[in-house]
């Protein structure tokens, strides 16, 4: 009989060693590493996600890339848009998506909402961490469910039956729901009921047969993830995973795990505040920069098919540091607040503090301010904030950013109805952006009075076939090519 194998594996990013170390050489982290089984000396066979299978596997041959047919993919519409866009227009069939998100944030929330209001398909809910009656208790708030079975629900296989046939919200076909965290026990329900859609509420709470550690480990997240995989590619059923993450906010588990999935969802937010974001990290069918809005409420979450509306602060007189900046998110216009305060330093170090911003690129701003433009800033305290609790990285914001830091510098408020959209250069020029045409189409829809964009976003002379017809806006847009002329303009 051969001899039992260990390993040691980090908690953090599932790095192997074969002794246990003190800090991981991967992620840098310490006492991270713990000890799990990897062989028991047995022979046995590659474990597959069904439970009994008599059939026998063919080989893969290889073939011309121009003998491969291919079909448009088709894609399972939901109701919700949001969640339509950040998936790349639905969900693929045979899809692989993982959720991760800060504990309460409303990932089983989102997933049990999606569940219940699928239309026309069979939903499969396991829940590794909640019983059926919480389960229960949570699908009568999402949506109301007027003929409940006795005792919360007929059973049927082993799972619960939330019955949203008679339900406003609920699709046309029944919700079931399974507390099981045994992914052998799981498939078998799955054999049995054949679902279109399964949700696994979460990873890091299944365990499988195959292999002797603890639920949660790095091994068991791998190869219950890997059971999954092979269960959703072989027969195109669509499965969601909801993950935990670690302090730092990174999803918990081996780093392999958003390798293999093919699409990993980060739901973000402040548990304080009402809205939610659900943004994409990787997306292997549709594009990566794509985020959604919902607004949490007491029935649910509601998509928020506006985001300016809640990113704009309603004002009934001009106060200064306070700008609007047009960004992008993915395919998707915004409309942005961002303020600026300026104060006298009462310390020997001034303090430079920004929230949604990056600390560095705001560092550039200022140094471009001062040595472009003349403002002392040198011994100025600097704090910028993007309102809504967003992070924005589009360089598009740069021109906005500028002006309320000089707006709160000279105490000077930016006129009503302004909008700004240019990346600032370091020698102080307006420098273009992309689809601008979009971003001005969005202001105008908010009812701006007046735009600043970069005169670099006009054609040359040479291209006047293709220059941007700007008389199809009734918006006042103002072109632009350095920093001073925008402040000329603004403030005289």
């Amino acid at each position: 009989m051969a001899k039992t194998r260990f390993a040691y594996f980090c908690q953090s990013c599932g790095f192997e060693s074969a002794k246990w170390l003190g800090k991981c050489p991967s992620c840098q982290q310490w006492n991270t590493f713990v000890e799990e089984i990897i062989d028991k000396g047995t022979t046995t066979s590659v474990p597959t996600w069904k439970v009994t299978s008599n059939t026998q596997q063919r080989a893969n041959k290889p073939v011309q890339v121009a003998d491969i047919t291919f079909s448009e993919e088709h894609r399972m519409q939901t109701p919700d848009k949001e969640f339509n866009r950040v998936l790349g227009g639905g969900i693929v069939a045979g899809s692989l998506v993982l959720i991760g998100g800060e504990p309460g944030i409303g990932k089983s929330t989102l997933m049990l909402q999606l569940a219940l209001n699928m239309p026309d398909l069979k939903v499969l809910y396991v829940s590794g961490e909640e019983s059926e009656r919480q389960i229960k208790m949570r699908a009568e708030r999402l949506a109301p469910l007027p003929s409940q079975p006795p005792q919360g629900g007929a059973k049927e296989n082993g799972s619960i039956v939330i019955n949203s046939e008679t339900s406003t919200a609920g699709g046309g076909r029944a919700c079931y729901v399974l507390c099981e965290t045994s992914t052998q026990n799981i498939f078998k329900q799955i054999e049995a009921l054949e679902p279109d859609l399964v949700v696994i509420d979460s990873i890091q709470t299944l365990h499988s047969s195959h292999i002797e550690s603890t639920p949660g480990s790095v091994s068991q997240v791998r190869e219950c993830t890997a059971e999954m995989l092979r269960f959703a590619k072989e027969t195109s059923t669509p499965v969601f995973l909801i993950g935990h993450i670690t302090k730092d906010g990174m999803i918990a588990g081996p780093k392999i795990l958003e390798h293999m999935v093919d699409t990993v969802l980060q739901f973000e937010g402040d548990r304080h505040h009402i809205y939610r974001i659900l943004r994409t990290v990787k997306n292997r069918f549709g594009s990566a920069s794509e985020l959604g809005i919902y607004e949490m409420l007491g029935e649910g979450l509601r998509e928020v098919s506006n985001p300016s509306e809640i990113l704009l602060s309603q004002r009934d007189e001009p106060l200064s540091g306070i700008t609007i900046s047009a960004t992008l998110e993915g395919m998707r216009p915004m409309l942005i607040e961002t303020q600026a305060l300026v104060s006298t330093s009462a310390y020997g170090t001034p303090q430079r503090t920004a929230t949604g911003f990056d600390t560095k690129r705001m560092s550039m701003l200022l140094a471009v301010l001062e040595k472009r433009c003349g403002f002392r800033l040198g011994a100025k305290d600097v704090f910028l904030n993007i309102t809504g609790g967003i992070r924005v990285e589009d360089p598009a914001i740069d021109l906005g950013l500028a002006a309320a830091i000089i707006s709160s510098h000279e105490d000077m408020p930016i006129p009503f109805k302004t909008c700004f959209a240019g990346e600032l250069g370091l020698s102080g020029e307006i420098r273009a952006v992309n689809r601008v045409e979009q971003r001005i189409a969005e202001a105008q829809k908010l009812g701006f009075n007046q735009i600043f964009i970069s005169k670099y976003n006009l054609p040359a002379a040479g291209q006047d076939k293709k220059r941007m017809d700007l008389s199809r806006y009734d918006i006042d847009i103002k072109i632009v090519s350095s920093i001073e002329e925008v402040f000329s303009l603004l403030f005289g």
